[in-house]
């Protein structure tokens, strides 16, 4: 986890796009939010996140095959604390492990 966020950032996650679908309910909590073609509109007052996505290459390692989403953050009217407060939100709910 992250100690700061800008307002756009981007990432590449270990999932596919119907596992990020499931995901993203519990991770954005119960904020509105809007889903459109590989985006997502979710308000946090008193501003908004936008996502979106696109599917990328697999990752290959060995016989291994990991699916890869790029994911697009971009914050508006959220200062770094609020920022940060949904994130840290956020990334635990879609921090996947094994162990």
């Amino acid at each position: 986890m992250q100690s700061a966020y800008a307002a756009h950032f981007e990432r590449e996650m270990g999932c596919t796009e119907q596992e990020w679908l499931m995901w993203l309910p519990a991770a954005i909590g119960q904020r509105e939010w809007r889903l459109c073609a590989s985006q997502a509109h979710v308000t946090i007052a008193p501003g908004t996140l936008t996502l979106h996505w696109r599917t990328g290459e697999p990752r290959v390692i060995a016989l291994m095959r990991m699916p890869r989403l790029h994911v697009s953050f971009q914050f508006d009217g959220l200062d770094a604390q609020q920022r940060l407060a949904f994130m840290k939100r956020f990334d635990l709910y879609m921090q996947r492990g094994g162990g």
